[in-house]
């Protein structure tokens, strides 16, 4: 695949950037680096995720999927509910690669972008 090897940034669409840097900061817990210009920046993990107000209508539009990796999807689903969030349904398992199983819960953000939580449990 060329030259690239990982996803270094993804950008959200939102449309009010201080209820989504408070969800993301505060109810995903996601580190929150800085807000400049209609963007506010996070770091997950080796990506960065950017929230932005669209700047025109060319980016006006419901982002991609983001999928968080968990260790244990219980636990997160459970600790993610106390803190308000409303899943579309409890962790469940979407099919199986290699050795391992998928399983996963789906939610929305403040701002109505769909995300979900992921695990990748070993098959013994």
């Amino acid at each position: 695949m060329g030259n690239i090897r990982n996803v270094g940034q993804m950008s959200v669409t939102v449309r009010d950037l201080s209820r989504a840097i408070t969800f993301y900061r505060d109810v995903l817990e996601l580190e929150y680096i800085w807000e400049t210009n209609g963007m506010a920046f996070f770091q997950c993990g080796e990506v960065r995720l950017m929230l932005a107000v669209p700047e025109n209508s060319e980016f006006e539009h419901p982002s991609s999927v983001v999928y968080y990796k968990v260790d244990d999807i219980n636990g997160a689903y459970h600790d993610l509910v106390s803190r308000g969030v409303v899943f579309k349904g409890p962790p469940h398992e979407i099919g199986k690669l290699g050795d391992h199983t998928i399983i996963m819960a789906f939610f929305s953000d403040s701002e109505g972008n769909v995300v979900a939580v992921q695990s990748e449990i070993p098959i013994k």
